[in-house]
């Protein structure tokens, strides 16, 4: 798919601000569509699921938090999240529900295309990875799910995109340099102690749900593996 073919929606009630990032949208080669309205915007997406959605917080009709975890439940669309309050919270929040990026008013339109462009890099990649699916773990990469022994994990979108980054080559070892490229989003700040973090929360998530099993290990002073 060319970059003309691949469908951008605009969520964004200002104006002005939907205004240049059609037009910087348009000069890079995509096919933006804008909408002003949440709930409307939640009917066009589940109508007709967009290559990727620029998501405003605050919304009439139904704000981007909302439609964001309505969307979740029915699709995988790359969601970056459009924000004016820049207190973590927010920041965070928007991740937790779902969504693949933020950007925080005001920003320079350049630096919205080039997350647009690595999150659509990303989906790519997604999409041409294999599936595991073996007699002990299954992935589904559509509804972005894990089950191992038939357990479901209930993992973040992070935590899936790291799990799924180990499981899919099981005994080889990613360094965290190689973890921070592929499972996180560029320019996010991402240290080792936070990819350990997340790593913890992995296990204990396996282990709550599967005691005695444990699939992710640290390889000292190289990285991480999965295996069983």
């Amino acid at each position: 798919m060319t970059a003309t073919e691949k469908r951008i929606l605009v969520v964004e009630d200002e104006v002005a601000i939907a205004d240049v990032l059609i037009e910087y949208l348009r000069h890079a080669g995509f096919a933006p569509q804008h909408i002003a309205d949440g709930r409307l915007a939640l009917d066009a997406i589940r109508a007709r699921p967009p290559n990727l959605v620029i998501l405003d917080i605050m919304l009439p009709g139904m704000d981007g938090i909302a439609v964001c975890r309505e969307v979740r439940k029915f699709s995988t669309v790359p969601i970056i999240m459009v924000t004016a309050r820049v207190e973590e919270i927010d920041r965070l929040l928007g991740l937790e529900v779902g969504a693949d990026d933020y950007v925080c008013k005001p920003f320079s339109p350049r630096e919205v295309i080039a997350r647009v462009m690595t999150a659509l890099r990303r989906t790519e990649w997604s999409a041409t990875a294999s599936d595991t699916d073996t007699a002990r773990v299954k992935i589904d990469e559509g509804s972005q799910r894990i089950t191992i022994d038939g357990c479901r994990l209930p993992l973040t979108p992070t935590e899936f995109r790291l799990l799924h980054l180990l499981a899919r080559q099981p005994g080889r070892i990613y360094s965290r340099g190689q973890i921070l490229d592929l499972a996180y989003h560029q320019d996010q700040e991402v240290s080792d102690r936070i990819i350990d973090s997340h790593i913890k929360n992995i296990r204990k998530k396996i282990a709550a749900a599967l005691p005695g099993v444990e699939v992710v290990h640290a390889v000292y002073g190289l990285g991480y593996r999965f295996e069983m």
